[in-house]
Protein backbone atom coordinates (compact mmCIF):
# COMPACT_ATOMS: atom_id res chain seq x y z
CA UNK A 1 0.00 0.00 0.00
CA UNK A 2 1.60 3.54 -0.60
CA UNK A 3 2.89 5.81 1.87
CA UNK A 4 0.01 8.19 2.58
CA UNK A 5 1.62 11.55 3.96
CA UNK A 6 -1.41 13.22 5.86
CA UNK A 7 -0.64 16.82 7.49
CA UNK A 8 0.87 16.26 11.09
CA UNK A 9 -1.48 18.60 12.66
CA UNK A 10 -4.20 16.10 12.49
CA UNK A 11 -4.72 14.05 16.43
CA UNK A 12 -6.12 11.28 15.63
CA UNK A 13 -8.79 10.08 18.31
CA UNK A 14 -6.90 7.37 20.95
CA UNK A 15 -9.53 4.41 20.00
CA UNK A 16 -7.89 4.47 16.43
CA UNK A 17 -8.44 0.73 14.90
CA UNK A 18 -4.89 -1.32 14.11
CA UNK A 19 -6.03 -1.61 10.69
CA UNK A 20 -5.84 2.62 10.02
CA UNK A 21 -2.26 2.69 11.98
CA UNK A 22 -0.66 2.43 8.66
CA UNK A 23 -2.05 6.16 7.69
CA UNK A 24 -0.83 7.97 11.03
CA UNK A 25 2.63 9.65 9.98
CA UNK A 26 5.14 7.64 10.71
CA UNK A 27 7.86 9.33 12.30
CA UNK A 28 8.41 12.63 14.00
CA UNK A 29 11.90 13.78 14.20
CA UNK A 30 12.59 16.38 17.06
CA UNK A 31 15.46 18.56 15.73
CA UNK A 32 16.80 19.61 12.69
CA UNK A 33 20.27 19.76 12.82
CA UNK A 34 22.57 17.07 11.07
CA UNK A 35 21.41 13.98 13.25
CA UNK A 36 17.98 15.07 12.77
CA UNK A 37 18.20 15.78 8.53
CA UNK A 38 20.16 12.09 8.64
CA UNK A 39 17.42 10.42 10.15
CA UNK A 40 14.88 11.93 7.88
CA UNK A 41 16.80 11.33 4.59
CA UNK A 42 17.08 7.43 5.68
CA UNK A 43 13.48 7.04 6.55
CA UNK A 44 12.01 9.18 3.77
CA UNK A 45 14.42 6.86 1.64
CA UNK A 46 12.31 3.86 2.85
CA UNK A 47 8.89 5.48 2.28
CA UNK A 48 7.97 6.51 5.16
CA UNK A 49 6.36 9.69 5.93
CA UNK A 50 8.54 11.99 8.13
CA UNK A 51 7.67 15.66 9.85
CA UNK A 52 11.22 17.53 11.09
CA UNK A 53 9.90 20.03 13.88
CA UNK A 54 13.00 22.60 14.08
CA UNK A 55 11.94 25.98 16.18
CA UNK A 56 14.84 27.44 15.07
CA UNK A 57 17.51 27.17 12.17
CA UNK A 58 18.12 23.80 10.04
CA UNK A 59 21.74 22.27 10.16
CA UNK A 60 21.92 22.59 14.06
CA UNK A 61 25.20 24.11 15.20
CA UNK A 62 27.16 23.45 11.80
CA UNK A 63 25.04 26.24 10.76
CA UNK A 64 27.27 28.67 12.95
CA UNK A 65 30.26 27.22 11.35
CA UNK A 66 33.21 28.73 9.55
CA UNK A 67 34.71 26.00 6.66
CA UNK A 68 34.29 22.50 7.64
CA UNK A 69 37.39 20.55 6.49
CA UNK A 70 36.31 16.95 8.23
CA UNK A 71 33.78 15.55 7.01
CA UNK A 72 34.27 12.45 4.95
CA UNK A 73 34.08 12.90 0.93
CA UNK A 74 33.90 16.69 1.29
CA UNK A 75 37.21 18.37 1.17
CA UNK A 76 36.13 22.12 2.11
CA UNK A 77 32.95 23.18 2.22
CA UNK A 78 30.99 25.92 4.28
CA UNK A 79 28.96 25.19 7.57
CA UNK A 80 25.54 26.47 6.11
CA UNK A 81 25.96 25.40 2.50
CA UNK A 82 26.19 21.65 4.47
CA UNK A 83 23.18 22.48 6.70
CA UNK A 84 21.46 23.75 3.54
CA UNK A 85 22.45 21.04 1.03
CA UNK A 86 21.02 18.01 3.49
CA UNK A 87 17.94 19.85 4.69
CA UNK A 88 17.39 20.19 0.63
CA UNK A 89 17.59 16.74 -0.03
CA UNK A 90 15.43 15.59 3.10
CA UNK A 91 12.63 17.90 1.91
CA UNK A 92 13.24 16.60 -2.05
CA UNK A 93 12.88 13.04 -0.60
CA UNK A 94 9.70 14.05 1.35
CA UNK A 95 10.24 15.23 4.44
CA UNK A 96 7.69 18.11 6.00
CA UNK A 97 8.48 20.18 8.26
CA UNK A 98 7.05 22.06 11.16
CA UNK A 99 8.54 25.24 12.49
CA UNK A 100 7.38 25.04 16.16
CA UNK A 101 9.33 24.65 19.55
CA UNK A 102 8.52 21.32 20.85
CA UNK A 103 7.64 21.69 24.69
CA UNK A 104 7.20 17.81 25.70
CA UNK A 105 5.86 14.12 24.59
CA UNK A 106 3.43 11.56 25.45
CA UNK A 107 3.31 7.92 25.35
CA UNK A 108 -0.36 6.14 24.37
CA UNK A 109 -0.14 2.40 24.06
CA UNK A 110 1.46 2.61 20.21
CA UNK A 111 0.46 6.55 19.84
CA UNK A 112 3.47 9.05 20.41
CA UNK A 113 2.32 12.64 20.95
CA UNK A 114 4.72 15.44 19.78
CA UNK A 115 3.01 18.43 22.07
CA UNK A 116 3.73 21.75 20.64
CA UNK A 117 2.48 24.24 23.69
CA UNK A 118 -1.08 23.99 23.00
CA UNK A 119 -0.68 22.02 19.85
CA UNK A 120 -0.34 17.87 19.56
CA UNK A 121 0.65 16.10 16.69
CA UNK A 122 0.42 11.78 16.28
CA UNK A 123 3.29 9.46 15.33
CA UNK A 124 4.07 5.74 15.33
CA UNK A 125 7.63 6.69 16.48
CA UNK A 126 9.89 9.63 17.34
CA UNK A 127 13.63 10.44 16.47
CA UNK A 128 14.81 13.06 19.17
CA UNK A 129 17.48 14.96 18.07
CA UNK A 130 17.81 18.47 19.65
CA UNK A 131 21.28 18.51 20.64
CA UNK A 132 22.67 20.88 22.78
CA UNK A 133 22.52 24.67 23.91
CA UNK A 134 24.96 27.18 24.85
CA UNK A 135 25.97 26.97 28.45
CA UNK A 136 25.88 30.41 30.29
CA UNK A 137 28.27 32.12 32.40
CA UNK A 138 25.92 32.47 34.79
CA UNK A 139 26.39 36.38 36.19
CA UNK A 140 24.08 39.12 36.78
CA UNK A 141 22.47 40.84 33.69
CA UNK A 142 23.74 38.32 31.55
CA UNK A 143 20.11 37.55 30.27
CA UNK A 144 19.71 41.22 30.25
CA UNK A 145 22.40 41.86 28.19
CA UNK A 146 22.38 39.67 25.81
CA UNK A 147 21.71 41.05 22.35
CA UNK A 148 22.78 44.10 23.95
CA UNK A 149 26.90 43.18 23.93
CA UNK A 150 26.54 39.73 24.84
CA UNK A 151 26.43 37.14 21.87
CA UNK A 152 27.08 33.33 22.19
CA UNK A 153 27.36 33.02 18.35
CA UNK A 154 30.93 35.28 16.69
CA UNK A 155 29.47 34.20 13.63
CA UNK A 156 26.14 35.24 13.63
CA UNK A 157 27.01 38.61 15.51
CA UNK A 158 30.47 39.09 14.95
CA UNK A 159 29.72 42.06 12.18
CA UNK A 160 28.12 43.70 14.30
CA UNK A 161 31.43 44.92 16.52
CA UNK A 162 33.49 45.43 13.29
CA UNK A 163 36.40 47.62 14.34
CA UNK A 164 35.92 47.32 17.93
CA UNK A 165 37.01 45.79 21.00
CA UNK A 166 35.25 42.05 22.18
CA UNK A 167 36.10 39.79 24.54
CA UNK A 168 36.35 35.91 24.61
CA UNK A 169 34.73 33.47 27.32
CA UNK A 170 36.37 30.16 26.97
CA UNK A 171 39.25 27.31 26.07
CA UNK A 172 38.00 25.23 23.60
CA UNK A 173 37.96 24.93 19.99
CA UNK A 174 34.79 26.86 19.50
CA UNK A 175 36.56 30.01 21.54
CA UNK A 176 39.66 29.80 19.86
CA UNK A 177 38.08 29.31 16.10
CA UNK A 178 35.84 32.14 17.61
CA UNK A 179 39.08 33.75 18.33
CA UNK A 180 40.08 33.35 14.29
CA UNK A 181 37.34 34.78 13.00
CA UNK A 182 36.97 37.99 15.40
CA UNK A 183 40.36 39.09 14.64
CA UNK A 184 39.70 39.90 11.16
CA UNK A 185 36.75 41.89 12.36
CA UNK A 186 37.94 43.86 15.35
CA UNK A 187 40.32 46.08 16.95
CA UNK A 188 41.48 43.98 19.77
CA UNK A 189 40.26 40.71 20.92
CA UNK A 190 40.91 39.39 24.16
CA UNK A 191 40.38 35.40 24.80
CA UNK A 192 39.53 34.71 28.60
CA UNK A 193 40.06 31.54 29.81
CA UNK A 194 40.06 29.73 33.55
CA UNK A 195 42.92 27.33 32.98
CA UNK A 196 46.75 27.77 32.50
CA UNK A 197 46.81 26.08 29.23
CA UNK A 198 43.86 25.79 26.48
CA UNK A 199 41.92 22.28 25.32
CA UNK A 200 41.56 23.47 21.98
CA UNK A 201 43.86 22.91 18.90
CA UNK A 202 47.59 23.67 19.62
CA UNK A 203 47.92 24.84 15.79
CA UNK A 204 45.13 27.28 16.25
CA UNK A 205 46.53 28.48 19.34
CA UNK A 206 49.93 29.05 17.74
CA UNK A 207 48.54 31.28 15.04
CA UNK A 208 46.80 33.15 17.49
CA UNK A 209 49.57 33.95 19.45
CA UNK A 210 51.39 35.01 16.50
CA UNK A 211 48.17 37.72 15.65
CA UNK A 212 48.95 41.51 17.35
CA UNK A 213 45.23 42.30 17.89
CA UNK A 214 44.83 38.96 19.97
CA UNK A 215 45.23 38.87 23.91
CA UNK A 216 44.81 35.65 26.15
CA UNK A 217 44.57 36.33 29.94
CA UNK A 218 44.94 32.67 31.51
CA UNK A 219 43.88 31.51 34.57
CA UNK A 220 41.28 34.34 34.93
CA UNK A 221 37.39 33.44 34.91
CA UNK A 222 35.04 36.48 34.07
CA UNK A 223 33.11 38.07 37.14
CA UNK A 224 31.06 40.51 36.44
CA UNK A 225 29.35 42.67 33.29
CA UNK A 226 29.47 45.92 32.85
CA UNK A 227 26.46 48.42 31.58
CA UNK A 228 23.08 48.28 32.50
CA UNK A 229 21.23 48.92 28.87
CA UNK A 230 24.21 47.80 26.74
CA UNK A 231 27.55 45.85 27.45
CA UNK A 232 30.42 48.32 28.15
CA UNK A 233 32.80 45.91 29.43
CA UNK A 234 33.77 42.99 31.51
CA UNK A 235 35.68 42.49 35.74
CA UNK A 236 37.76 39.85 34.87
CA UNK A 237 39.72 38.20 38.20
CA UNK A 238 42.91 35.97 37.98
CA UNK A 239 42.46 33.06 39.73
CA UNK A 240 45.79 32.63 41.48
CA UNK A 241 46.05 36.19 42.58
CA UNK A 242 42.69 37.14 43.55
CA UNK A 243 43.74 40.32 41.04
CA UNK A 244 40.79 42.04 39.34
CA UNK A 245 40.64 44.19 36.34
CA UNK A 246 38.03 45.74 34.21
CA UNK A 247 38.51 45.86 30.60
CA UNK A 248 36.63 48.18 27.96
CA UNK A 249 34.83 46.36 25.51
CA UNK A 250 31.17 46.36 23.55
CA UNK A 251 30.99 42.55 23.10
CA UNK A 252 31.36 39.52 24.82
CA UNK A 253 31.47 35.98 23.35
CA UNK A 254 30.48 33.15 25.73
CA UNK A 255 32.02 29.93 24.34
CA UNK A 256 32.48 27.70 27.67
CA UNK A 257 30.65 24.39 26.57
CA UNK A 258 27.17 23.57 25.48
CA UNK A 259 24.63 21.77 27.68
CA UNK A 260 21.55 19.23 27.14
CA UNK A 261 18.06 20.14 27.14
CA UNK A 262 16.36 16.80 27.30
CA UNK A 263 13.88 17.28 30.31
CA UNK A 264 10.77 17.72 28.37
CA UNK A 265 11.24 14.34 27.60
CA UNK A 266 10.97 12.74 30.62
CA UNK A 267 9.71 10.23 32.01
CA UNK A 268 9.68 8.27 28.55
CA UNK A 269 13.67 8.50 28.04
CA UNK A 270 16.47 8.34 31.13
CA UNK A 271 19.01 10.93 31.81
CA UNK A 272 22.36 10.48 32.57
CA UNK A 273 23.92 12.86 35.62
CA UNK A 274 24.92 15.38 33.00
CA UNK A 275 21.40 15.15 31.58
CA UNK A 276 21.89 13.26 28.32
CA UNK A 277 20.08 10.64 26.88
CA UNK A 278 20.80 7.05 27.83
CA UNK A 279 20.92 5.27 24.83
CA UNK A 280 22.19 1.28 23.55
CA UNK A 281 24.48 1.27 20.51
CA UNK A 282 21.31 1.57 18.46
CA UNK A 283 19.89 5.01 19.51
CA UNK A 284 17.15 2.90 21.42
CA UNK A 285 15.76 4.66 24.66
CA UNK A 286 14.10 3.44 27.63
CA UNK A 287 10.81 3.50 25.79
CA UNK A 288 9.80 1.12 22.91
CA UNK A 289 9.39 3.53 19.72
CA UNK A 290 10.90 6.66 21.28
CA UNK A 291 14.93 7.23 19.79
CA UNK A 292 17.69 9.49 19.96
CA UNK A 293 20.28 10.54 17.55
CA UNK A 294 23.51 12.94 18.11
CA UNK A 295 24.67 15.40 20.39
CA UNK A 296 21.40 14.86 23.14
CA UNK A 297 22.41 11.32 23.65
CA UNK A 298 25.38 10.39 26.04
CA UNK A 299 28.56 9.53 23.81
CA UNK A 300 32.17 10.28 23.82
CA UNK A 301 32.73 11.46 20.44
CA UNK A 302 30.35 14.74 18.90
CA UNK A 303 31.48 15.35 15.72
CA UNK A 304 29.38 15.63 12.15
CA UNK A 305 30.30 12.79 11.18
CA UNK A 306 29.14 10.88 14.65
CA UNK A 307 25.65 13.08 14.59
CA UNK A 308 25.23 12.04 10.80
CA UNK A 309 25.67 8.33 11.70
CA UNK A 310 23.31 8.38 14.93
CA UNK A 311 20.44 9.61 12.82
CA UNK A 312 20.85 6.74 10.30
CA UNK A 313 21.15 3.87 12.94
CA UNK A 314 17.98 5.57 14.72
CA UNK A 315 16.47 5.75 11.45
CA UNK A 316 17.30 1.97 11.07
CA UNK A 317 16.12 1.16 13.72
CA UNK A 318 12.70 3.28 14.04
CA UNK A 319 12.12 1.32 10.64
CA UNK A 320 12.56 -2.10 11.74
CA UNK A 321 10.29 -0.91 14.69
CA UNK A 322 7.63 0.34 12.78
CA UNK A 323 7.58 -3.07 10.64
CA UNK A 324 7.04 -4.91 13.67
CA UNK A 325 4.57 -2.64 14.91
CA UNK A 326 2.33 -3.53 11.76
CA UNK A 327 3.07 -6.59 11.69
CA UNK A 328 1.87 -6.84 15.32
CA UNK A 329 -1.43 -5.07 14.86
CA UNK A 330 -2.19 -7.32 11.51
CA UNK A 331 -1.92 -10.20 13.52
CA UNK A 332 -3.67 -9.23 16.62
Amino acid sequence: MPCVRPCARVFYPSRISPVYQQFMTDIAVIGGGIAGLSAAIYACRAGRSVVIFEGNMFGGQIVYAGRVENYPGIVSIMGPELADDLRNQAFALGAHSESRHVTGIEVHRDRKIVICGDAEHEFRSIIICTGTESRKLGLKNEELLTGRGVSYCAHCDGSFFKGKTVVIAGGGNTALDDGVYLKELCAKVYIVHRRSEFRGNPVTVKRLERTPNVEFILESEITALLGESELQGVTVRNKKTGATKNIACRGLFVAVGRVPKNNIFLPYVRLDGNGYIETDDEMRTATDGIFAAGDCRRKKLRQLVTAASDGAVAATKALEYLEADLKSAVYS
